[in-house]
């Protein structure tokens, strides 16, 4: 993951890539906000939908009892502005390799939440610049760093 590859690579004084220029956005979410998210819906299990028509099918019911559901921080923060805060954080500058763009890779990403929020209540919610601090913490610590 990108956090964990920045820091190391900045703790180490190595450059990072940075991809489409640096101009990608990203809805980056805290680990432990995945893992709320995972537990509420374990104690939320799905039930099949006794409305789905097979004639007329909707990718996310279906008549077995499954759901697919995003867990994302519905926030998305522009990559720069990420590193900024990484920097911040680690107390040191990085040095960027700006690159085009990979191939099959998005500008943007965002995650709707709703139909987790509706099947268990539960929304994501740690800034990013908080997780992002405590992974620096964590990290530091982890590394012994």
């Amino acid at each position: 993951m990108a956090l964990a590859r920045f820091t190391k690579a900045m703790l180490a004084g190595e450059p990072i890539e940075v991809f489409n220029y640096g101009q990608h956005v990203r809805d980056f979410t805290y680990v432990d906000d995945i893992v709320q998210g995972i537990v509420s819906v374990l104690d939320h299990p799905p039930e099949g939908d006794p409305d789905w028509d097979a004639t007329q099918p909707a990718p996310d019911r279906s008549s077995a009892p499954w759901r697919i559901y995003n867990i994302g921080n519905q926030r998305p923060v522009p990559l720069m502005d990420y590193i900024e805060i990484l920097e911040s954080e680690l107390g040191v500058k990085a040095e960027k390799r700006l690159l085009p763009m990979q191939p099959g890779d998005v500008a943007e990403t965002y995650a709707d939440v709703e139909t987790l929020v509706e099947a268990t209540g539960y929304r994501p919610s740690t800034p990013v610049d908080v997780g992002i601090r405590n992974f620096v913490r964590w990290y530091r610590d982890y590394y012994d760093v």
